[in-house]
């Protein structure tokens, strides 16, 4: 490999993952705010060919060329967390993407080398909006407009699991190559309209590179597994999705540990929790045997007590509906 395109390797690998040492980093914090945000900050990307630029937001930032910065950062953050919980608090919601990004915003505010200039700015035209761009920033390569996302996909049992349409949302009212395709065609393309340099200009900004950070959880079917989509990352994370009554036969091939149902605003970093807020195994089994076999999926993790006493997340899967995804 020639020098030129070593770098070009090294430069790519960086701006797609600059923390390659930190990754277990939110499994050693206690509060659940700052476990989410270095979850945020430090997982792999869902796919790393997602048909559009893709960067890490602080791949331009200080904390990349010293990691252990970023680590000391969170691990204070870690003991003194009302920053972080004071300003979550100013715009909550129950919308996991809005949270996602608050996250994001919260972090790039704080990170040295990187220059916060706009988060959710409108792109308006005769006084009808458009859409707006989720991040503005500028650090040591120039001004970027990011789109950030939080996705949680499942894979299908039958047919082509590498086509990113076959993997639905829990809910199924979006797909994977939607929105991929809605990132390349509409959000990204937003910064480079007539409508937004208006927009940007009252900030003083001209030329931008437009990127995204698609972040997430794949879920393969534990009845049939199957590849991953096409373009998804060697890294990305993962779990396994069943239906209702598929779980008796399931439950008896899993290892050790105490099932619970997340709710969906616990749904970004590993769980994990103190002894007395697990579930006992007769609380779940009671929970599951009330559960109508047509609810909506839910998001289960499998939890194993740690050393420092601590139950951890062991592993994470969708119990979804016996009809699952005819839902109609």
């Amino acid at each position: 490999m020639g020098e030129t395109a070593a770098w070009q390797q090294t430069s790519y690998a960086r701006s797609m993952n600059p923390f390659p040492d930190l990754h277990t980093l939110p499994r050693t914090l206690r509060r659940s705010a700052v476990r989410d945000l270095a979850w945020a900050l430090l997982a792999p990307p869902l796919m790393s060919e997602p048909g559009a630029a893709q960067r890490h937001p602080l791949a331009g930032s200080a904390w990349a060329d010293h990691p252990q910065r970023l680590r000391n950062w969170l691990e204070q953050l870690d003991r003194h967390s009302q920053p972080l919980e004071h300003w979550l608090a100013q715009r909550s919601s129950g919308r996991l993407g809005l949270y996602y990004e608050r996250l994001w915003h919260f972090a790039l505010e704080q990170a040295p080398g990187i220059e916060l200039l706009a988060r959710n700015l409108p792109i308006r035209e005769a006084g009808r909006t458009l859409g707006e761009l989720d991040v503005l920033l500028r650090d040591n390569t120039g001004v970027h407009h990011l789109e950030l996302a939080i996705k949680l996909y499942l894979g299908p049992e039958q047919g082509c699991a590498a086509d990113p349409a076959q993997w639905l949302g829990p809910g199924c009212h979006d797909r994977l190559g939607s929105k991929l395709s809605h990132l390349a065609t509409h959000q990204l393309p937003m910064a480079a309209r007539a409508e937004a340099q208006s927009a940007l200009h009252a900030l003083d900004i001209g030329q931008v590179q437009s990127q995204l950070w698609l972040g997430g959880y794949l879920f393969y079917p534990w009845a049939s597994p199957c590849s991953a989509p096409a373009g998804a990352s060697a890294e990305h994370l993962r779990g396994l999705w069943l239906r209702h009554r598929d779980w008796p036969r399931f439950a008896l091939e899993r290892g050790p540990g105490r099932w619970q149902m997340l709710e969906r605003q616990h749904w970004l970093a590993p769980a994990a929790m103190n002894e007395h807020q697990v579930w006992s195994g007769v609380q779940f089994e009671q929970w599951r045997r009330e559960l109508d076999a047509q609810s909506p999926a839910r998001l289960l993790v499998r939890l194993q007590p740690s050393s420092q006493g601590i139950w951890q997340e062991a592993e994470r899967v969708f119990l979804v509906a016996d009809s699952w995804p005819d839902l109609n």
